[in-house]
Parts: structure tokens; C-alpha cells; sequence
């Protein structure tokens, strides 16, 4: 028997490279969760705005302000999760997982925007509770509505639309369709 690396085991990396992953790797973590807690404190900004200073603020009532605040946090911390993950698919790629084409990104957030559209839509709609309950019953109600509002679009078969994740794969390396031995 042999002593050097097979299929089964890993492969020996020197310690240094090694090191030097994992410190990009929790550089890059710190990066997404730092975009996704000021992107969410913009959101707040943002409809809190909304809620006092524009158009809207004759349509949502002032029990219903939370619900705004509540789709903000949802629509801004999306948007500060995805984008910098969006950006890194555009410079990272491997066989794999190929990087995404400048198109795919660009489909990528504009899908993104479409969402938060439709999240502050919700809450603007949620708000309007604000008119008949009380504000604590309102912004529970509102948590539970925003929250779980995207599970029927989670439903829709995105792939038939051509709006997928590109280079995300389960199961083995192989494409679905090929017939590729592993």
C-alpha cells in the first residue's frame, strides 16, 4: 500500500495556505454580515422616511408605522446579504461552479429589487391592520405576514423563467443531464 494521497483521501495543504484561507474566509463572513446589518438599518431608514415624510405617509396609519420598519429590515438585510455574494460569484468560480456572467448578475439583482418591491408592497398592505388593531397586535401580525410572505414565491419553478443560481449544484459534480460516471 502506498502512502501517498488516493481518491478516497484528502490532500495535504501546507499550513500556511491554509491559514491564509481561512482569514479571507472570516474577512469575507464579517464582510456579508457587516453589508447585511447596514443594509438593514437603511431599509429602517428608508421606510421610516417613507412613512413620515412622503406620499405614504397619508395611507399608513400611524399603528401601522412598525409594519413598514419590519419590511425594511427584511428588504434592506436582504439586499445587503445578496449583493456582496452576487459580486464575489462574479470574480469566483472554479469547474464546479463556474463565476457568474455579467448578465446573470445583473438578472440576479434586479430579481433582488423585485423582491423588496414586493416585501415593502406587503408591509404597506400589513400597515393598513394599523387602521383596526392596536400597534403591539399589528406588529405581531406583521412579523408572522412579512416573514413568511415569500414561501408561495419559494413555490413558483423559477427555473422554467430561466431565473436560477448559477453554479449551484446538489448531489455530485456532474450537470443534470449529463451522464458523466463518477
Amino acid at each position: 500500500m502506498s502512502a501517498g494521497s488516493g481518491p478516497g483521501q484528502p490532500e495535504v495543504g501546507s499550513p500556511q495556505r491554509s491559514k491564509a484561507r481561512n482569514a479571507v474566509f472570516v474577512a469575507g463572513v464579517i464582510g456579508v454580515l457587516t453589508t447585511m446589518t447596514l443594509g438593514a438599518f437603511e431599509g429602517v431608514s428608508l421606510t421610516t422616511g417613507l412613512a413620515d415624510d412622503s406620499a405614504l405617509s397619508d395611507v399608513v396609519p400611524a399603528d401601522g408605522r412598525n409594519s413598514l420598519v419590519i419590511g425594511g429590515i427584511g428588504a434592506g438585510g436582504l439586499t445587503g446579504l445578496l449583493i456582496p455574494l452576487i459580486l464575489a460569484g462574479l470574480v469566483k468560480g472554479t469547474e464546479e461552479k463556474p463565476r457568474l456572467r455579467s448578465a446573470e448578475a445583473f438578472t440576479n439583482v434586479l430579481a433582488l429589487l423585485v423582491f423588496d418591491v414586493y416585501l415593502l408592497a406587503v408591509s404597506v398592505l400589513v400597515a393598513q391592520f394599523g387602521r383596526i388593531l392596536p400597534e403591539g397586535l399589528t406588529v405581531l401580525l406583521s412579523v408572522f405576514a412579512i416573514g413568511f410572505s415569500w414561501m408561495p414565491l419559494a413555490l413558483i419553478p423559477w427555473e422554467r423563467f430561466g431565473l436560477t443560481l448559477t453554479g449551484v449544484r446538489f448531489g455530485s459534480g456532474s450537470k443534470p443531464g449529463s451522464h458523466e460516471s463518477d
